[in-house]
């Protein structure tokens, strides 16, 4: 068994099943982690999301925030921005069972053999492996449970700014989402800012690439979401695959035992 993790697939189903074909890919034998924003911005949504969803047991996923986004407008009652491409998986006949597959999945996941983490934007300094899975998992539970139109009808907002163990309800819901779906920059004490985009070089002041910093161990982090570093952190321990695909760019794939990785052109 191999397995392989990948970026942001946005929607590239194509793509998708062209990297997968270049190491023979097979559900029976191998494990893809699929690193967060499955769908979205490219031109098959709903066909990359019945792909994944397929794998079973096969994929490791954790929700990004263009999955997220999906859920918001299915349940939450916010509607589709202007260039989203999501009409397909919301007209579908299987929507109920692929959002309701959706909501099963990981904002974190760790594998304690590879002293390995995923978390679609990374995982903040101020959280060791401990605290980030159990705000993972305080959140998942939220997502799956009674109360996830109210979250999702809630979710979006920079507020509050940074983590509080204090903090309870929506807002302590919305920081650990926003950490681990939205991260880019953020302070020494924790806080993000949320606007900024831009390259790792062009950090707001007060403000740096959250994979700068310290962290309280060893473990491996793999995240997506940042297309502009082009997979380039400076940092071996810190695995970007957010090649930017949808955006002209290459779908990046690595094999989590040999370390190589696997571009497809977009």
């Amino acid at each position: 068994m191999t397995d392989y993790a990948i970026g942001d697939i946005q929607g590239c189903y194509e793509r998708l099943k062209e990297v997968l074909a270049r190491v023979d890919f097979s559900p029976s034998r191998d494990r893809l982690w699929v690193a967060g924003d499955l769908i979205n911005r490219g031109p098959s949504s709903l066909q990359t999301l019945r792909y994944i969803e397929s794998l079973g047991d096969s994929a490791v996923v954790v929700l990004g925030n263009h999955d997220l986004h999906l859920l918001a407008v299915a349940l939450g009652g916010h509607p589709p921005k202007r260039k989203d491409t999501l009409t397909g998986i919301l007209e579908a006949p299987d929507r109920d069972r692929l959002t309701g597959w959706l909501r099963q999945q990981n904002l974190c996941v760790y594998d304690s053999e590879r002293n390995l983490m995923m978390a679609h934007a990374g995982v903040p300094h101020i959280w060791d492996v401990q605290q980030a899975l159990a705000s993972a998992r305080e959140v998942e539970a939220v997502i799956r449970g009674e109360d996830a139109p109210e979250y999702f009808a809630q979710m979006y907002g920079n507020k509050p700014e940074g983590w509080n163990e204090s903090l309870t309800g929506m807002d302590r819901w919305r920081v650990i989402t926003n950490y681990f779906t939205r991260m880019r920059f953020i302070a020494p004490d924790g806080r993000l800012e949320l606007t900024a985009k831009a390259s790792a070089d062009d950090a707001p002041s007060g403000y740096a690439p959250w994979f700068e910093f310290p962290r309280p161990d060893e473990t491996r982090v793999i995240f997506g979401h940042w297309a502009a570093l082009e997979g380039r952190t400076g940092v071996d321990r810190f695995i970007g695959l957010d090649t930017g695909c949808v955006w002209g760019g290459a779908l990046t794939m690595m094999n989590l035992d040999t370390g190589e990785k696997i571009h497809c052109d977009c």
